[in-house]
This record gives C-alpha cells, sequence and structure tokens, in this order.
C-alpha cells in the first residue's frame, strides 16, 4: 500500500486556508483596517513588493485567475487603491500601480501580517518553519507543473 493512499495534506492545507481567512479578517477588523478584504490584501501584498507589474505577472504572483483578478482590480480602483496605466514601453500592455492611498495602508497590513504569523507558526522551531516552508514550495511545484 502507497502512503499517499492514506494521506489527507489536501484536506490539510483547506481547512487551514478556511481558518486563516476567518482569523486574518478579523484581525483585519481589529487593527480598524476596512479599506480592504483579506483577498484584495494579497494582491495589495504582491503589490507592495513589487508596483508596476502587469494583470498577468499579478496573477502568477497572487495564484488567482485572470478574470477572478479582473474583478478584484476593478472594486480595487473603484477604492482608489490601484491604477491602470499604460506600459511606456508597449502601449497594449497595462501596468498596475499603487495609489498613495493604498501606499499608506502598508504598516497596517504588515503589523496584521506579523500577528498571522507569530499564530499561524506558534510552537514552531525557526529550522521547523524553514523544513516546513521547504515542504511547501514542493507541493506547489508539483501543482503548478500538473496545472500547467
Amino acid at each position: 500500500m502507497n502512503c499517499t493512499d492514506k494521506t489527507k495534506g489536501g484536506f490539510l492545507i483547506s481547512k487551514i486556508k478556511q481558518i486563516q481567512g476567518r482569523i486574518f479578517e478579523k484581525l483585519l477588523a481589529e487593527h480598524g483596517i476596512s479599506e480592504f478584504n483579506g483577498a484584495q490584501g494579497r494582491i495589495l501584498f504582491v503589490l507592495w513588493e513589487q508596483d508596476g507589474i502587469t494583470i498577468s505577472e499579478l496573477s502568477e504572483k497572487t495564484g488567482l485567475a485572470k478574470t477572478t483578478l479582473t474583478a478584484m482590480l476593478d472594486r480595487l480602483e473603484k477604492m482608489e487603491h490601484i491604477q491602470r496605466k499604460s506600459s511606456p514601453d508597449d502601449r497594449r500592455a497595462v501596468k498596475i500601480v499603487l495609489t498613495s492611498k493604498a501606499q499608506g495602508l502598508k504598516d497596517k497590513y504588515d503589523a496584521v501580517s506579523a500577528e498571522m504569523n507569530e499564530i499561524f507558526y506558534g510552537g514552531f522551531s525557526n529550522e521547523e518553519i524553514l523544513t516546513f516552508e521547504t515542504y511547501l514550495r514542493k507541493v506547489l511545484e508539483n501543482l503548478i507543473k500538473k496545472e500547467n
């Protein structure tokens, strides 16, 4: 019998994602962040790391489908968190750029992220965290290979 016949990795990851999402939304509210939700925060997080990227690049970095991302970007644009700008190099390409309003939210978001990491990794040693994240990257690579 193969070890993978009795494993529950996918189920556990799904459950962790659901519970983590609820806790993250609660932390956003506790920190007075009502300007965006957790899913929108994921987009902003990527843009805080690398502003001025295309929708394709944003889709790749967030793992969100372009159709889902487009609708979310529409909402973020209405809330004046992002702007769509034509690329100076290629007029057909559109870059997603953060507004100063969104830039001003980064410190509050970072505080929530730090608190979430404390919850997420409570009881883990640094070595366990690094090992765990290595395994998660490997699972992610396996899934990306299969998707492509």
